[in-house]
């Protein structure tokens, strides 16, 4: 069996990825066909159009590769949740949006896989986290 040489995380647009930058010269540098890994990507990612996708590349020594997606970023479903395009960049005096403890523990079991927690109240209250750093309210 193949072993693993190297490791990329990347973040890409459903269904849009493209040769070109940034995850062309990403990936040529970590010996990934482009073309192929393109090919691959969108057409796993097409029923999920545009939505930023999170995957691992896992880079065999006979060039050969494996894509592993991961759930999207925390920080897009919260923005998405709350209906606002940016957090805030002074999140403790200036508050952008809100969101309810609903869409929080929402958020929370679609994240689950990726979390590092064990009950659905850790990973809400990672949740919770993130929305503070972006200046988002949780209500209720």
């Amino acid at each position: 069996m193949a072993e693993i040489i190297k490791k990329v995380k990347l973040v890409a647009p459903a269904g849009q990825a493209t040769p070109a930058p940034p995850l062309g010269p990403v990936l040529g540098g970590a010996g990934v066909n482009i073309g192929e890994f393109t090919t691959q990507f969108n057409e796993a990612t097409k029923d999920r159009m545009g939505e930023p996708v999170s995957v691992v590349i896992n880079v065999f020594d006979d060039r050969s590769f494996e894509i592993v997606y991961k759930t999207p970023p925390t920080t897009s479903l919260i923005l998405k949740a709350a209906g606002i395009k940016q957090g805030s960049g002074k999140n403790l005096t200036k508050k952008v949006g809100t969101i309810t403890r609903a869409q929080a523990e929402e958020i929370a079991e679609q994240k689950m896989p990726d979390l590092n927690a064990t009950t659905i109240d850790q990973a809400v209250n990672v949740i919770e986290g993130s929305c503070r750093s972006m200046g988002i309210e949780i209500k209720g």
